[in-house]
């Protein structure tokens, strides 16, 4: 028997406001993007920084409650598995992209204060809410 593991763990800003659409069958989907800066410092003594940015798609009721909670540069943690979609498009060229497919999500800016919610909100395996 083989084993494997496929999760991905990520800390970032979103670089967009969510977007939600709904499938043919009516299941929730949202997608936005997350960047993770990263820094480091070159042989030569030289600080470098950059920003990788992550495809993020989350189904459901944790598609519902991205888009109603996030927005552009929220600061976000998001655990997942990576996918690679692959199609072609009308004119025969083939297309790949690779996506976190998120299964939790941990708000980790404060809401304004008009929220109810004081603290961080934490998004279970369950897709439910917990402070």
């Amino acid at each position: 028997m083989s084993l494997g593991l496929n999760k991905v763990l990520i800390i970032g800003q979103l670089g967009r406001n969510p977007e939600m659409r709904y499938t043919p069958s009516g299941r929730p989907v949202t997608t936005f993007n997350v960047g993770a800066h990263r820094s480091w410092n070159t042989s030569d003594g030289e600080r470098r920084s950059e920003i990788e940015w992550f495809n993020v798609v989350a189904w459901s009721n944790l598609a519902e409650i991205c888009k109603r909670y996030l927005s552009n540069g929220c600061l976000v943690f998001i655990e997942g598995r990576l996918h690679t979609r692959h199609w072609e498009d009308q004119e025969g060229n083939r297309h790949c992209a690779t996506e976190i497919v998120a299964n939790e999500m941990i708000m980790l800016d404060k809401l304004p204060k008009n929220n109810s919610f004081e603290a961080s909100i934490k998004i279970n395996s369950n897709n439910e809410i917990e402070n």
